[in-house]
């Protein structure tokens, strides 16, 4: 067999290899994250998460009974996995409720639960990217940021109570259903709310379970290694460094928010058996009324578009990508 035709045979192949690939719902997955810069919304939701939720977080528990505030401690601590100087410095910074309260007033509350928009801002640009959903309008983003940091601290409030009350009996891995259950339905909610209720309850279910899945997963992982990357960080930079490993966590967390978001809208898309059945008996996507989706990208995707914004990827252009 000459070079040539073999060259031809190796090529055959990997077209084939190719095509089957591409058919795959994981690829489909790869593809929308692509579609989605994933890295570029990983970081920018990460960043929020660090300067405007987590403060969120510690500030409005103040005003809250301590006993709400030391669920939300325990769940917030154990999901983050802090320990040593990290969880020291974090129950500092909830147990200094006089402090805050002093510091903070009711017009600083306020203020600080809409600066947690800016955060709720970049998840529901994750959620419409990840549905090719129409940028949202500025009108209700307040009011949808006040309900998600509402429904955080009751999801941290009872994790943390179930956590305490099963994990004395129970054991882990009892603790644990509950814990699944209640993220999977706090991602569900989140899905659909920053979707502004276009999407059907029941297709965003599987988004939902993804999303707890992987998050709890996530968490397991974290109790491993994120005590060693605090201590190490810890050692190298002083409390920068716990800064440094908290933004880490929640760059790690991010990604699996986006793969749960993702999933979601491709396995809701499906053609197959799988799409039939999260889709129902009625057939569709989006709630009656709701505007059609957004097109698919006109080009093929690329690596490159994971870390560049949409206006650089140029994912709308008509006009074909030339071909080498």
């Amino acid at each position: 067999m000459s070079i040539g035709a073999s060259i031809d045979t190796v090529r055959s192949q990997s077209e084939r290899v190719q095509v089957w690939a591409e058919g795959l719902l994981a690829w489909k997955v790869w593809q929308r994250l692509l579609e989605s810069e994933f890295v570029d919304r990983s970081v920018a939701l990460a960043g929020k998460a660090f300067v405007s939720f987590f403060p969120v977080i510690i500030v409005v528990a103040a005003f809250m009974p301590s006993g709400v505030r030391a669920s939300i401690l325990a769940t917030m601590s154990q999901r983050l996995g802090l320990t040593g100087p990290a969880l020291t410095d974090t129950r500092h910074a909830f147990a200094a409720t006089s402090d805050i309260k002093r510091a903070t007033g009711v017009l600083g509350l306020v203020l600080t639960i809409f600066f947690a928009t800016g955060f709720t801002t970049a998840l529901q640009r994750v959620y419409l990217q990840a549905w090719r959903r129409a940028p949202a309008s500025a009108v209700g983003k307040y009011l949808q940021g006040l309900t998600w940091t509402g429904a955080v601290l009751i999801y941290l409030a009872v994790v943390g109570k179930a956590r305490s009350m099963i994990g004395t009996h129970g054991g882990l891995l009892l603790a644990s259903v509950p814990v699944l259950l209640a993220t999977s339905a706090m991602w569900w909610f989140t899905s659909w709310l920053m979707l502004s209720g276009q999407v059907r309850w029941r297709v965003l279910l599987p988004s939902g379970m993804v999303t707890g899945l992987i998050l709890t997963g996530y968490v397991i992982s974290a109790s491993i290694w994120m005590p060693n990357t605090v201590q190490s960080n810890e050692h190298q930079f002083g409390f920068f460094g716990i800064a440094l490993a908290l933004v880490t966590w929640f760059s790690g967390a991010a990604t699996c928010i986006m793969v749960g978001a993702c999933s979601g809208a491709i396995l809701a898309e499906d053609p197959g058996v799988i799409g039939r059945f999260v889709r129902g008996a009625k057939g569709t996507i989006l709630a009656d009324g709701a505007p059609p989706s957004l097109p698919e990208p006109a080009r093929a995707l690329r690596l490159a578009d994971a870390f560049s914004s949409t206006e650089d990827a140029d994912l709308t252009s008509t006009e074909p990508e030339p071909r080498p």
